[in-house]
């Protein structure tokens, strides 16, 4: 199949070319009219497919309710933002919760699925501080344990691939250098840990930090703080919600300014209540979230935010079109650099010969013509 465009996002910039592809692998870039094209998307903008690694769920479903068709409705439906792979994300429980959850995943990866690629999952909690457990249920946070990790790991089959957890709760970093022999990513988040805690803990193997600026401490000129320690250290990746909520938009200009185009990652942190109507009301773990007009899902009967329901797609136009975060940046948060992160980066995150053919289609407005998943339309 060749796709033709005079906008595909290429070596950090839109240049006219065609994409060949073949078996869903992207086998040539071809120059412009070079080959009679399958699909001429004329002057529509064409990047790689957008990755979202911290997402819990979307129509309805959350991760740990373990509903086998209300995951395989989320696979189906995020390709319309522009979403190609996930990490499923869980929420702090008991391990009677959170054990067939990770089964669940595991069974519709066994059996195969439609939509978005599962390229693994993400553990958040329940190893995390109480002082800063946010939306996350307090009842059931544990003190991280090896050992438990291992039986999560074993009913995921190995497919966890990121930690979130309070890494000062994790006694002489054990978990912490654990998952790091493993080559699971540990990302600080739900922590109460100081600069200098932090500064331990990355060098004792985490590399990343969950949605900064939410449910880490916060910054102050004579005490960075957990959110201090995402910006001071350049190599540390750092998650960001971009709904213009949980973070200002111009709180999201000063981040990417300082993390640069190669650490900032956009995330949706999304709840069951995406795609739902406004008013619509949930369960998150142990607690009921309410759908605001505005597109937070905050605990009912409070203003504290449980999650969002952010789309990718709108995201990244919050980011360049009212944030002013350079397009190559804002896209990089999306693709290449959570590809990094995982280790996917050999062949996800950028349209080049013998990487998997996602990309996204997209009108100068942000709305999308077309989801591509290994060559293959989307919706």
């Amino acid at each position: 199949m060749i796709i033709q465009s005079k906008r595909i996002w290429i070596n950090g910039r839109f240049s006219e070319a065609q994409l060949e592809i073949e078996e869903g692998i992207i086998t040539r870039i071809l120059e412009y009219g070079r080959k009679r094209t399958d699909k001429d998307y004329g002057n529509l903008r064409i990047v790689p497919g957008f990755i979202d690694i911290h997402t819990h769920g979307a129509y309805g479903f959350e991760t740990n309710s373990a509903d086998e068709e209300g995951l395989r409705r989320w696979l189906r439906g995020v390709p319309k933002e522009g979403v190609t792979s996930i990490l499923p994300a869980t929420v702090t429980d008991q391990e009677e919760v959170l054990l067939p959850a990770l089964r669940n995943i595991r069974k519709v990866v066994e059996t195969g699925y439609e939509g978005a690629d599962i390229l693994g999952i993400h553990l958040e909690g329940p190893y995390i501080s109480k002082a800063y457990a946010g939306g996350q249920p307090d009842t059931h946070i544990a003190k991280p344990d090896i050992a438990q990790f291992e039986r999560l790991q074993k009913e995921a089959g190995n497919r966890i691939k990121i930690i979130t957890m309070a890494t000062e709760e994790d006694p002489d970093f054990a978990l912490t250098r654990y998952c790091h022999k493993q080559g699971i990513v540990v990302s600080i988040g739900h922590s109460a840990a100081d600069f200098r805690q932090c500064e331990l803990a990355l060098a004792n193997g985490a590399t990343s930090m969950t949605h900064v600026f939410n449910a880490l401490t916060p910054i102050h000129h004579r005490k960075l703080g957990g959110s201090g320690a995402a910006l001071r250290y350049q190599d540390v990746y750092g998650e960001i919600i971009c709904d213009g909520n949980h973070v200002s938009v111009d709180t999201l200009q000063y981040f990417f300014r300082l993390k640069g185009s190669c650490r900032g990652i956009m995330i949706t942190d999304s709840l069951a209540l995406k795609g739902l109507p406004v008013g619509t009301c949930a369960k998150s773990g142990s607690y009921d979230v309410k759908l605001h007009a505005d597109g937070s899902a905050r605990i009912k009967g409070t203003q504290a935010f449980a999650g969002s329901t952010l789309r990718m797609i709108d995201g990244l136009k919050l980011l360049v079109e009212k944030a002013m975060v350079p397009f190559e940046t804002a896209l990089n948060s999306c693709t290449i650099n959570p590809a990094r992160l995982l280790r996917e980066d050999n062949h996800l995150g950028r349209l080049m010969v013998n990487y998997d053919a996602d990309l996204v289609v997209l009108h100068d407005d942000y709305t999308i013509a077309m989801t591509y998943i290994k060559g293959m339309e989307a919706f």
